[in-house]
């Protein structure tokens, strides 16, 4: 773990952002021999689900957190038992630097046996005792291990952030300390020195820059590059990073690019996921943000998903991507939380937290019947994100434009270009793109 590299994308990932972690964690590994590992910073959406259930592609392993945890320094050393004889645990420290772990027999840690502990135990034994005096060490060996061991170190469970406890392990004399798991059973130790100076998550960070549409802790993180197509928001870094940000409509545009530079070609599941990545992205090659090179790699990535023996041979460019945006189409299928949550992206700017939620549906009726649960939800996202306003884009992915649902928002905002419905929603015709047509609209009133 500590020498992989996790290629991940944004919160509430989209195609996208799933599609450019697998294929760049694909090219890492097949071209520069990089332990790369695939990841995700959210639960994947129906659209992703279901391209990778096609595709029989494993889900990217799950990252919410970078901050280190106790899993990150264990040393999963053997064990003895409190009722077993001291040399035992002798035996073992021998081995392992001079400790012994000492577990009850319900695999619940008792104490260490470590030199202090040994140290102490012989004091007593023999210190000042007269009649002890003479006792020998094969005697004192036979002694039970409970009898040598301090049973008050400290505990510490596998999954818990090791900043979160820097405070209680600083007040501690000792250099060691158990790790137990979820249930409280013993896992291993834990040394002091290297609690203090942990093994840093690496990360490559995909479809975003912006710190908070990231994983959370990510400045405790070692960040190693960025391959992006969106706005820069992106965090500082304490060295300097590769940096991609580039002007296509998705980022698997990007991916393929390199993979083409480096004379690879990808397994066919792997270039079907980034196509769909792409035609997500690009609302099948129609969005505004399409460009002449997100068409290449379209042709490019076919060039490499259609191929005889593939689960999509049979398929084409066009047909492949309307099928792709059909399984994330539609309201009914979906609560009000899933619709407002499932693609939200945040933003700041003059001094003002928002966001903008993105939905997709075949026809813009379907919006009709869910206004007031998509509105409270909507609410009771912005009060449990502690965001100034939220917005919700509603887009018919057929006819090429949305309906937009706004929760609180500035008096600035009545100046949005679209027209105001009876229903309290604003009809923004010929608008599809959150990143290219909505967001840039958005800051331009709030930042005049």
């Amino acid at each position: 773990m500590q020498n992989s590299v996790y290629v991940v994308g944004h919160v509430n990932p989209d195609t996208d952002s799933i599609a450019a972690a697998i294929g760049y964690a694909w090219l890492l590994r097949e071209r520069d021999g990089i332990d790369a590992i695939a990841a995700r910073a959210g639960a994947t959406n129906l659209q992703s689900a279901w391209v990778l259930k096609l595709l029989a592609l494993e889900v990217p392993v799950l990252i919410t957190d970078a901050s280190p945890r106790f899993e990150s320094v264990v040393r999963r050393l053997d064990s003895t038992s409190p009722d077993r004889p001291l040399t035992e645990a002798w035996s073992i420290a021998s081995h392992a630097g001079g400790i012994a772990p000492v577990v009850n027999e319900d695999g619940t840690p008792f104490g260490l046996v470590t030199g202090k502990s040994l140290f102490d135990f012989f004091t007593q034994q023999v210190g000042t005792k007269p009649d002890k005096a003479n006792a020998t060490i094969k005697e004192i060996l036979d002694i039970s291990c409970d009898q040598a061991a301090d049973a008050h170190v400290l505990k510490f469970q596998i999954n818990a952030k090791i900043r979160d406890n820097l405070q209680r392990l600083l007040r501690e004399e000792g250099d060691e300390f158990l790790v137990i798991d979820e249930k409280g059973k013993y896992v291993g130790i834990c040394r002091q020195r290297d609690l203090l100076n942990p093994p840093r998550l690496r990360i490559i960070l995909v479809d975003h820059n912006e710190v908070q549409q990231s994983i959370a802790s990510l400045e405790e993180a070692e960040l190693l590059e960025i391959l992006d197509h969106h706005r820069l928001g992106n965090p500082s870094t304490h060295t300097p990073i590769k940096m991609t940000v580039d002007i296509v409509g998705s980022t698997s545009t990007l991916v393929s690019e390199q993979i083409e530079d480096a004379g690879l070609r990808p397994p066919a599941a792997i270039g079907g996921v980034m196509l769909a990545g792409l035609l997500s992205d690009t609302l099948n090659l129609t969005s505004p943000t399409t460009t002449e090179r997100d068409r290449l790699a379209a042709d490019r990535l076919s060039r490499w998903t259609f191929i005889k023996g593939s689960v999509l041979e049979n398929e084409t460019r066009e047909a492949f991507g309307n099928k792709v945006l059909s399984a994330s189409a539609g309201l009914a299928s979906r609560t009000p939380k899933e619709i407002v949550t499932g693609d939200m992206k945040v933003y700041t700017a003059a001094s003002l937290n928002f966001a903008i939620s993105q939905a997709e549906v075949s026809s813009l009726n379907e919006i009709n019947g869910h206004i007031e649960d998509l509105s409270k939800a909507l609410a009771d996202l912005r009060e449990s994100k502690k965001l100034d306003f939220v917005m919700l884009m509603v887009t018919d992915v057929v006819r090429g434009s949305s309906r937009l649902l706004l929760d609180n928002p500035p008096a600035l905002l009545d100046e949005l270009p679209y027209k105001p419905l009876m229903d309290g929603t604003r009809m923004a015709d010929g608008v599809v793109s959150r990143k290219k047509q909505l967001l840039p609209v958005v800051l331009g009133l709030l930042e005049e």
